[in-house]
């Protein structure tokens, strides 16, 4: 019969190597972005203020959509007219 023996420092080593694989297994929901924003985190996230969004919402440069009272826009919709540049990035550095 075979004994094997776990040393302290074989414990040191699996708990070193179940800390990195916990971490890497947490990494990606800290990176993992959100799909839909609010207006808060657009307005924050662009530096506009209220009055702004609601223009771009209006003048139909930024797509949203409504549920109830609250309204999401799609972060890709957001990263697209900030790509763009041109019109869309000129007007929300008029209106600021």
């Amino acid at each position: 019969m075979k004994i094997d023996l776990i040393t302290k420092e074989d414990l040191a080593d699996f708990k070193i190597q179940l800390i990195e694989e916990i971490k890497a297994l947490l990494q990606p929901q800290k990176n993992m972005q959100k799909k839909w924003l609010r207006s808060a985190e657009v307005r924050k996230m662009l530096n506009i203020s209220p009055g702004t969004l609601q223009n771009l919402r209006i003048n139909g440069m930024l797509p949203f959509t409504k549920v109830g009272s609250i309204a999401y826009y799609e972060i890709t919709d957001i990263e697209k007219m900030m790509q763009k540049g041109g019109e869309n990035v000129q007007l929300v550095r008029k209106i600021k």
